[in-house]
């Protein structure tokens, strides 16, 4: 396309043909290169879009408005964009290419939209939930890092719903923050609280997003599940959860957070010592797991060979900026 002296296109007649060609030259008025690629790609990809499905007039609007009672329905306790990233699998894809982790690494999985700033702390030991949420769970965890050394002063935050699958932020008479909690790892590397046993629960499906999941012909159940996340200078964050193996939503989790070195098997604290030492009642739920963080400088690697080799597989030519592909 040949351009005028000060680099736009010149007016003309826009078809099917040359919009996209005209639409990423205007953007690329930008000195931002990383911006500049990102609209290159989403306009290129978008009409491509387009073009493949031969979109109606009647399916364009009816998406625009899909999209407006997305924005109408969220509020400071419910993210309808977030829940639509997630069940699209988009969540999932972020969260894999942005924290990448080698092989004896914890993996993470979707933040979801219920995670919340105002959780309370609490010692180790503690329980993050108030009395008669669901049945007690012991949670006793390690932290460590690569090599294998024990990682202190971790800032672990945890949130997970009550026996109903309700989260805190679902009850209109929330007074506060409830089964969730943040807590710290000690010297050794270890951390334990109380909590309740996870139960599967649907994500809100009373709205555009639940909608769209009854129009495709998919449930709106999570497998049970407890969210962790992870916090400390120097480490990569780690955002990931804990699933109960044998759940009957394991392999269709409509939000696609499960992975295979994420099951666990509950079992049950039947030595009266462990019962007493722990402050909890015999026949309480037991949850262990191992929880291994990646270093930023071991992320960052990783991030950028991966980037390298992802782009290469695509016939993608890009400059790399510090993991990301440039204009």
């Amino acid at each position: 396309m040949s351009l005028t002296q000060n680099g736009l296109p010149p007016l003309k007649d826009l078809t099917d043909e040359n919009i996209t060609e005209n639409t990423i030259i205007i953007n690329n008025q930008t000195s931002d290169r990383r911006l500049k690629y990102l609209f290159e790609r989403l306009v290129s990809h978008l009409h491509d879009f387009a073009r493949e499905t031969r979109i109606s007039s009647e399916e364009w609007m009816a998406a625009i408005e899909f999209l407006t009672e997305c924005g109408q329905i969220c509020s400071d306790t419910r993210q309808e964009f977030i829940l639509l990233s997630d069940v699209l699998g988009l969540s999932c894809l972020v969260d894999v290419m942005n924290h990448p982790k080698p092989p004896n690494a914890t993996n993470g999985t979707v933040l979801g939209p219920f995670h919340t700033h105002d959780a309370l702390e609490f010692e180790l030991g503690d329980s993050i939930c108030s009395a008669g949420k669901g049945e007690i769970c012991l949670v006793r965890c390690t932290l460590k890092d690569t090599n294998g050394d024990p990682i202190e002063g971790c800032i672990i935050d945890v949130w997970e719903t009550d026996e109903t699958g309700h989260y805190d932020t679902q009850y209109e008479d929330r007074e506060g923050p409830d089964c969730r909690g943040i807590i710290r790892s000690d010297s050794n590397g270890n951390f334990w609280f109380r909590a309740i046993r996870p139960v599967p629960y649907p994500i809100p499906h009373d709205g555009p997003v639940g909608k769209l999941l009854k129009m495709l012909g998919r449930h709106p159940y999570r497998p049970s599940h407890m969210h962790f996340k992870f916090r400390k200078e120097g480490f990569d964050e780690l955002i990931t959860s804990l699933y109960i193996r044998g759940d009957p939503y394991e392999t269709t989790d409509a939000v696609f957070g499960v992975k295979s070195s994420l099951l666990i098997d509950l079992d049950t604290i039947d030595d009266p010592e462990v019962a007493t030492t722990y402050g909890v009642p015999l026949g309480s739920w037991d949850l262990r797991y191992d929880f291994v963080l990646v270093s930023d400088a071991e992320a960052k690697q990783l991030r950028d060979y991966n980037a390298v080799s992802a782009l290469s597989a695509l016939g993608v030519m890009a400059e790399i900026d510090d993991g990301l592909p440039i204009s």
